[in-house]
């Protein structure tokens, strides 16, 4: 299976990119991680005509949004491993715009989680979420990096 992780906005920013870099190398040893960014629109609407035009009808998507449920990482490693299981051969997760996502995304989300009830610029959400994938295949492999 492979990790794409699909962000509205800019591909560049010096703050994040060492701590995104470190935990995609960790990524790398257990599965395939693509990053995709898609540019500013005018509109969420035509940031998301964008998005579903790179998705494939097989794929499954994960949308982060403040309206998703709340997971443990224990429980998003089950949600990556059942995928796995699943024979999934791309699973996405979607970081929207600053406006969020248009419904047209929404409705295409297999599932919708929430990092977290705080609202994080993108440079921490991206960093954020490569660690968590990193955690996740650690709990999935029984490795020491995840305390619980």
């Amino acid at each position: 299976m492979k990790i794409v992780i699909m962000s509205v906005g800019k591909e560049k920013d010096e703050t994040s990119s060492q701590l995104i870099k470190h935990f995609e190398l960790r990524v790398l040893r257990y599965l395939p991680i693509e990053w995709v960014y898609i540019a500013h629109d005018s509109t969420k609407e035509k940031e998301g005509e964008k998005i579903l035009s790179l998705l494939k009808k097989e794929d499954y998507v994960v949308l982060l949004d403040e309206k998703g449920k709340d997971i443990k990482s224990e429980a998003l490693a089950e949600l990556i491993e059942n995928r796995m299981v699943d024979s999934v051969r791309r699973m996405i997760f979607i970081i929207g715009g600053a406006y969020g996502v248009s419904k047209a995304i929404e409705q295409r989300a297999n599932y919708t989680w929430k990092l977290s009830a705080l609202v994080f610029p993108h440079m921490l959400v991206r960093v954020i979420l490569v660690e968590q994938l990193y955690r996740a295949m650690t709990i999935i492999k029984g490795e020491k990096y995840h305390h619980e």
